[in-house]
């Protein structure tokens, strides 16, 4: 049997603007590891991705944000006025398929 053990996945969020994007992630909680030009390592935790300065962004991308207590998040979210700071949609947590 060989030795297939997965390390680490990351997906590669794509950003039309970069610097607001990198701004974004940071009043959201993430830490910026590393930056260039071009592609950003951010973290919260074990959890990290990879933004990536893409000029024309796929018009259907999420990210899912697996977290311990959505309710501390919530708050944060609303404390720091991420919708009207960056003209985003937040809605409150709620059951959903």
């Amino acid at each position: 049997m060989s030795n297939m053990t997965t390390v680490e996945a990351k997906a590669f969020v794509p950003a039309k603007d970069f610097t607001l994007s990198k701004r974004f992630y940071q009043d959201l909680g993430f830490e910026i590891a590393w930056s260039s030009d071009d592609l950003a390592y951010l973290r919260h935790g074990n959890a990290s991705f990879l933004l990536q300065n893409f000029k024309e962004p796929p018009d259907n991308f999420m990210m899912h944000l697996l977290v311990e207590d959505v309710e501390a998040w919530w708050g944060h979210v609303q404390a720091v006025g991420l919708a009207a700071k960056y003209g985003v949609k937040v809605e409150p947590p709620a059951d959903r398929p």
